[in-house]
């Protein structure tokens, strides 16, 4: 079998390099807005966030139990306290707490100013006011300090993070009520192709529906981004160029499906070659290899292959990566580990691959892979069952049972 990058005349882009010249391209968007902190959720910071409040900012505790101070444990011996209130979270105990005295205390409650330990409710002995102490008992615990967590003026989050849920619940700790992001990148989506029709009409010879769209705006689906989609344009030179040339003005990203190819119909490359500016063209990836990055003016533009599978790959390996450039978040990396494959796999040289396959693991840890199915760029069964990429190197030759592959899980970053 022949790898179709044997007949190119010069050699293909690898998706390494292909990062490379997008690092060197894009610029991060640099406006900003304010946003309350309940509308943050998977925005980017524009700037660090500090505490405005030590974290906890009371001595509380950290257990259901008693508060007591240190000074009324004496030579590991039993010892007996009277108990003379009570400390509740959002009601401190307003008293003071003399020698041979104790506090019924609740977790999150304020720990009186003379206590510096709490013991669980589950290790002492109660009688009436009497709690009784065992010779065990440890001072100096279950007590969480003033700023324990983070300190009055620490950093919480940093310039470029993308707030997760965890980092608006430290935010709203810390009394944080708005911050500043980075603004949403505009995108315009378009499917090409005279075969392509909107779901909801019946199938004439030789028409398919269009699903990339449908698949575009699920993997746009995020905060960062504020997507239009343009619809479909026929394989027509001048409609692409129409269409394209009108959204470079109104959009900071286009992305387009199909025509990205060599076919008499595919026009996207000479389209953006007359219009804009062609950064690269073709990848040694399968499946995906027709994938065209440029510019139209200001605005980038991503021309993806048809067939979905494709589509989705090219979109994950370098559409992903470039926007999340340029939205200005930090940078990530799909976590990738070593399997025992467990089904046969059929590759030429010449291409780095990325095969759908299924991730399962051992009682003992072991990790093992299988295909996933078909490999077609047309099967999307197969991706949709799949929680992985076997990742097979330019110069793989096929992989057999017990070999050792290395995989890309899907949706997990570090």
């Amino acid at each position: 079998m022949i790898d179709s990058c044997s007949l190119e005349k010069s050699p293909l882009l690898t998706v390494d390099n292909a990062l490379e010249k997008i690092r060197a391209a894009i610029q991060p968007v640099s406006d900003s807005e304010t946003v309350t902190l309940k509308t943050a959720l998977g925005h980017v910071l524009a700037e660090a966030v500090y505490s405005p409040n030590p974290i906890p900012h009371e001595r509380n505790s950290a257990m259901d139990g008693y508060a007591f101070a240190s000074c009324d444990v004496i030579n590991e011996q039993p010892f007996t306290l009277t108990l003379i209130g009570t400390s509740w979270a959002g009601k401190p105990f307003q008293g003071q707490l003399q020698a041979g005295q104790c506090v019924r205390i609740f977790t999150g409650a304020v720990v009186p100013e003379q206590a510096d330990s709490v013991i669980m409710q589950e290790h002492i002995q109660r009688d009436g006011q009497q709690v009784h102490f065992s010779a065990h008992t440890k001072p100096y615990q279950n007590v969480r300090a003033i700023g324990e967590d983070v300190q009055q003026g620490g950093l919480l989050c940093t310039q470029s993070k993308k707030l997760t849920a965890v980092d608006m619940a430290l935010l709203a700790t810390a009394g944080v009520s708005e911050v500043s992001v980075r603004r949403a990148i505009n995108i315009a989506i378009f499917s090409t192709g005279d075969e392509l029709i909107a779901l909801g009409q019946p199938l004439a010879t030789g028409q398919i529906y269009d699903s990339n769209r449908t698949l575009l705006t699920g993997l746009l689906s995020d905060a960062c981004y504020q997507i239009a989609d343009l619809g479909v344009i026929a394989d027509n030179k001048h409609a692409l160029t129409d269409a394209f040339t009108a959204a470079a003005k109104n959009y900071d990203v286009i992305i387009s499906t199909g025509g990205a190819s060599v076919g008499e119909a595919d026009y996207v490359k000479d389209v953006l070659t007359e219009c804009g500016q062609i950064n690269f063209w073709k990848l040694a990836i399968k499946p995906g290899k027709p994938l065209t990055f440029g510019t139209i003016g200001a605005c980038y533009f991503f021309g993806l292959p048809g067939n979905p599978v494709s589509a989705q790959v090219t979109f994950q390996k370098i559409v992903a990566p470039a926007l999340q450039q340029l939205t200005g978040a930090t940078a990530t990396q799909p976590l990738q580990l070593t399997a025992t494959c467990t089904t046969a796999l059929k590759k030429s040289a010449g291409r780095q691959e990325f095969q759908r396959g299924i991730l399962t693991q051992t009682a003992t840890g072991e990790l093992l892979v299988a295909t996933a199915g078909q490999q077609g760029s047309n099967i999307l069964s197969a991706l949709s069952i799949a929680n992985c990429y076997i990742m097979l190197p330019s110069d793989n030759q096929g992989v057999a049972v017990g070999d050792k592959v290395l995989i890309e899980l899907f949706n997990v970053f570090f």
